[in-house]
């Protein structure tokens, strides 16, 4: 298992094994129910063969999303594609690094929206750095629609299953009893459309991907969506 010399956590899977990435309780169903699968079976046996051939797979929690946010507590979704290829930067979180990282060029641009968009400054650097743990825990579900990919191969675990629990995940938020904004950033992103009914008041809120190739350009740019503003105002309307 591969550590992060500054923070001593583990930065890759060690194991294909569920049991060994806890979820939230209101999850567990959903996810049990998954891996009990075809389909699930299939992606568990090729991780399983992924590691036994030596590749280096990231996060090492791929479930950590579902850990920190419990389905009762999400107020908002941002979703991600798939996990940081670079060693040390995935955390199980989407856009987020684990601490200690530098910014990815997407998350500094997230940032910079955030203090366009709210007045805010960015996080300080190098604390808390470019880690989004703390969105995790006030109600932001920070879901990549594949959850584990390999070194230096951007979209190598993609096809594979985890997008059959993810949209199963998008699925139980968006027909749960509450009003939700959901942040679809990109073409991929904006494909998930379809999962969340029009008659429950959510908030779905489209624009490019943050990513420096799209975030200024049109149909509709990443810096200047407005998104922050539009979610505190929903969140505010919904005394959340």
């Amino acid at each position: 298992m591969t550590l992060n010399p500054a923070s001593g956590a583990a930065t890759q899977l060690a194991s294909a094994h569920p049991a060994d990435w806890p979820v939230a309780p209101g999850w567990q169903p959903l996810v049990d129910d998954f891996f009990a699968s075809a389909r699930g079976q299939g992606l568990l046996a090729f991780l399983q063969s992924r590691l036994d051939a030596g590749a280096v797979v990231f996060p090492p929690r791929p479930l950590r999303a579902l850990e920190l946010t419990p389905p009762d507590a999400v107020r908002v979704v941002i979703l991600g594609q798939d996990p940081y290829h670079g060693r040390g930067q995935a955390e199980g979180l989407a856009f987020s690094v684990a601490p200690g990282v530098q910014l990815p060029p997407s998350l500094r641009n997230i940032f910079k929206e955030i203090q366009r968009d709210l007045g805010a400054p960015p996080p300080a650097w190098p604390e808390p750095g470019g880690s989004l743990v703390k969105w995790a825990r006030n109600g932001v579900l920070l879901l990549n629609t594949g959850l584990t990919v390999e070194e230096g191969q951007p979209a190598s675990h993609a096809g594979k299953g985890w997008e059959q629990l993810t949209d199963a995940v998008i699925r139980q938020v968006a027909e749960g009893p509450r009003p939700v904004v959901f942040m679809l950033w990109g073409a991929h992103a904006q494909g998930k459309r379809a999962l969340i009914p029009a008659d429950r008041g959510h908030l779905v809120l489209m624009s490019n991907h943050p990513s420096p190739l799209s975030a200024l350009r049109p149909p509709v740019p990443f810096i200047g969506n407005g998104h922050f503003g539009k979610a505190r105002e929903f969140r505010a309307q919904h005394g959340y």
